[in-house]
């Protein structure tokens, strides 16, 4: 096994249902997994979903035991040259973390309204699968550190097209302005990412003892400064990509050691072949994945919930979100469905959309954290007209009667290239570009030429 260094194997001869051998066997093969999960929001039937599998791959998808919404492709395809990739369709992503919606699933009564944060969240992956699994009536906060990551995380999101989620750009330690806030924190801890050797071999050069240590003391360092923002009976589910027993069994045991908590089991399928591994004098359990056991990548997760803390008795906050004028709020009811239990906010000319009962969390959030992305957007305000934005037209909300225009699958790519699809249409205005009954984006139909308007930033740069 000549790209994984002695000094790392040296590491793994002990671990919970290490079985080195065939582990080192699995590495050698370079066998590559595609996993992805498919967006509930837009695929909302077996046939929709099977359409969209059948465009990826010839032999039929298996399901990622784990996960309703997961799936394995026989191989990896272009996703880049997929139109039901840019429209939000699915997210591309390593089965073994979609065990996280196992874990939902037991813990959390997923029909209540619940505020969910997801503290180190780029580039979408589980905030995604949270949204997935959450009530319309529930509130996700999806933060990320580092500013390109959260630029990264805000495009993800808004693909994703749901308007119950805010995106924040901000240190763990800022949710400590927010004691007793969250029901659930997710922490994908920041790790020394062994997990992911077998799918990006370059990362095995990062590794090092010394690394594993400093990624154990951050992962400290994010728990203890986000812990005062979970309630008293919240839950905390924290994960890694690591097999270190640093970053994993022994942040259990530091997790007990420093504050008060009770661990939770997760039930296991026998044929799922995760491990199970337990910490301390009370038995608390994680769960390990290995590659040479599941069809997924190295994982690692845990499941606590938060027994006791500060009683936080909310203060009468200052309402900072200002709703649009009824004169605008017709402009942005035109395109929309309904605005039924929707809160239209007015924020510097654009006009962002999300449920109601938000508004409030909104407001709070504003007062305390960078807001990348809160909600949808709807678009800006002009003289006359709304001038609808991208993240509209990835929603649910956009009414029958706002014109459309479907694309085949050439046309597609050049739109989503940003140039001329090429299209005849007798549509004029505003329309949206349809591939296979899906979203692309939004164009300006002219007498004499099409404005194209889908983010440059998003656009395809490659070629077929």
């Amino acid at each position: 096994m000549d790209f994984l260094p002695k000094k790392f194997t040296d590491t793994l001869s002990g671990l919970p249902g290490m079985d080195l051998a065939a582990f080192l066997r699995i590495h050698e093969a370079g066998e590559k997994i595609t996993s992805l999960r498919i967006n509930p929001n837009k695929l909302q039937d077996d046939q929709a979903v099977q359409k969209v599998l059948q465009t990826l791959t010839e032999v039929p998808a298996s399901r990622v035991p784990w996960s309703q919404f997961g799936y394995y492709l026989p191989a990896r395809p272009s996703f880049t040259f997929d139109p039901f990739f840019h429209a939000g369709a699915y997210y591309v992503q390593e089965a073994s973390s979609m065990f996280v919606e196992q874990v939902m699933r037991h813990v959390c009564d997923l029909n209540s309204p619940l505020k969910v944060l997801d503290l180190c969240a780029a580039p979408g992956g589980k905030s995604t699968l949270l949204q997935s699994l959450i009530s319309t009536d529930s509130v996700l906060v999806s933060n990320e550190v580092i500013k390109s990551r959260a630029a990264l995380l805000g495009d993800n999101i808004s693909k994703w097209g749901a308007a119950n989620v805010v995106v924040t750009n901000n240190d763990p330690r800022d949710f400590s302005r927010l004691p007793c806030f969250f029901d659930v924190m997710v922490v994908d801890a920041p790790c020394s990412g062994s997990g992911l050797f077998r799918r990006e071999p370059d990362a095995v050069n990062e590794w090092s003892p010394e690394n594993v240590i400093l990624c154990s003391q951050r992962q400290q360092r994010i728990l203890a400064d986000a812990w005062s923002t979970l309630k008293e009976d919240g839950i905390l589910i924290y994960a890694t990509c690591s097999y270190s027993r640093e970053e994993d069994e022994q942040i259990m045991e530091w997790i007990q050691e420093n504050f008060s908590v009770q661990n939770i089991a997760i039930p296991l399928s026998e044929d799922w072949h995760i491990v199970k591994t337990t910490v301390g004098p009370q038995q608390a359990e994680g769960y390990r994945f290995y590659p040479d056991k599941v069809k997924g990548e190295g994982f690692f997760i845990t499941c606590f919930r938060k027994t006791s803390g500060d009683i936080y008795s909310a203060k009468k906050q200052r309402d900072v979100v200002t709703p649009v004028s009824k004169k605008d709020h017709e402009k942005v009811a035109q395109w929309l469905k309904n605005t039924d239990n929707l809160f239209l906010m007015d924020h510097q000319g654009d006009v962002l959309i999300f449920p109601e009962n938000m508004a409030s969390v909104v407001s709070l959030l504003q007062q305390h954290l960078y807001l990348r992305k809160a909600g949808l957007k709807a678009g800006q305000l002009a003289a006359k007209e709304l001038i609808p934005d991208h993240q509209l037209a990835m929603s649910n909300m956009i009414r029958d009667t706002v014109p459309q225009v479907t694309l085949t699958r050439e046309q597609s790519l050049r739109y989503l290239r940003k140039e001329d699809p090429e299209v005849t249409t007798d549509v004029k205005g505003w329309a949206l570009m349809m591939y296979e009954g899906m979203s692309l984006g939004w164009a300006k139909i002219l007498p004499n030429r099409i404005n194209n308007y889908y983010p440059k930033e998003l656009r395809i740069l490659k070629e077929v």
